[in-house]
């Protein structure tokens, strides 16, 4: 009687797992994937965006051949200075992009490339904010910079050269931005503190302008890569004193006009007015403080686009 009772608990708990299986498995949800670790800026978002410069338009000129004898000579009008009192001013805000003891970028929006990190300008430079760019117009304007507000400024003040726009806008109270190269920013520190300078985040500077010096170094003119016979577009560098330009004009082989070249864009100025142009070229440049340089033949009749152009004058 108990083999028989056993018997049926088996066969009823036998069919209640027919009826009503157990389930066996359970269903595995996906990880979800890491999020990808965002770049480090070393500039940080501008806390009040600020209106950007208004957009700065293009062109360009000609060329052809019949090279007067004359070389380079220079003249000078009186100079009326841009540099204020010469004292410090107060109000800027500073950071540095690009490699710690890097070059910043290369060229940016004044077009100067990679001679951004060759003598003279030996990687001593920054992008400006509107202010200083002046829609390119204030390429290559030199200052003086010092900060006094980490631990680890030297105090000690440092020359640097725009040669691009920076990206953003002012941050909070500031009048000013330079954003350096990560040359330029450890250049203001004390020795052997750079890195930690550059760690400080949005540096308060002093700044000033100074007059530019590349001793032993005359102004050069780039022909643009898109130059033709029909459209003349040069980059003009390396200019002493006020260092940046608010007017360049041309003067053709067998003419005694200057004709004046529309800002392109950076330190570039072009013609194109609708004709062959007749080389080589000399080039009157007006400063920001309205002195005036004249670089006679400094196009030959020859000329080939991307190529640079090294003159025998400067200003004094």
């Amino acid at each position: 009687m108990a083999k028989l009772c056993t018997s049926l608990l088996a066969a009823v708990l036998v069919f209640s797992l027919l009826v009503s299986p157990i389930a066996c498995t359970r269903k595995l949800s996906k990880p979800k994937p890491k999020a990808k670790p965002k770049p480090v800026s070393h500039r940080p978002a501008p806390a009040v965006a600020k209106p950007q410069p208004n957009p700065v338009g293009y062109g360009a000129a000609p060329v052809a051949a019949k090279p007067p004898r004359r070389n380079h000579t220079a003249t000078h009008s009186p100079s009326s200075t841009v540099y204020g009192s010469g004292g410090w001013l107060s109000g800027a805000g500073a950071t540095y992009y690009g490699a710690p003891n890097g070059d910043g970028s290369d060229g940016g929006a004044c077009g100067y490339q990679t001679a951004v990190g060759k003598q003279p300008f030996d990687s001593m430079i920054a992008a400006g904010s509107t202010p200083l760019y002046r829609g390119g117009e204030g390429c290559g304007a030199c200052f003086e910079v010092k900060c006094t507000t980490n631990a680890a400024c030297s105090g000690q003040p440092a020359t640097i050269v725009i040669t691009d726009q920076s990206p953003g806008g002012l941050f909070t109270g500031e009048v000013a931005h330079f954003d350096m190269s990560g040359t330029a920013m450890g250049a203001m520190a004390m020795p052997g503190m750079a890195d930690k300078l550059r760690a400080g985040g949005v540096l308060r500077i002093l700044y000033r302008r100074v007059p530019c010096k590349y001793t032993g170094v005359n102004v050069a003119f780039k022909v643009d890569q898109g130059a033709n016979p029909f459209y003349f577009d040069v980059l003009i560098e390396f200019e002493d004193d006020d260092g940046d330009l608010n007017a360049v004009e041309l003067m053709e082989a067998g003419s005694n006009v200057w004709t004046p070249m529309a800002h392109n864009w950076g330190a570039t100025w072009r013609l194109n007015d609708g004709r062959k142009l007749n080389a080589p070229f000399g080039l009157r440049l007006t400063s920001d403080s309205g002195r005036v340089l004249v670089a006679n033949n400094a196009i030959p009749a020859a000329w080939k686009p991307g190529k640079t152009y090294r003159s025998l004058v400067n200003y004094p």
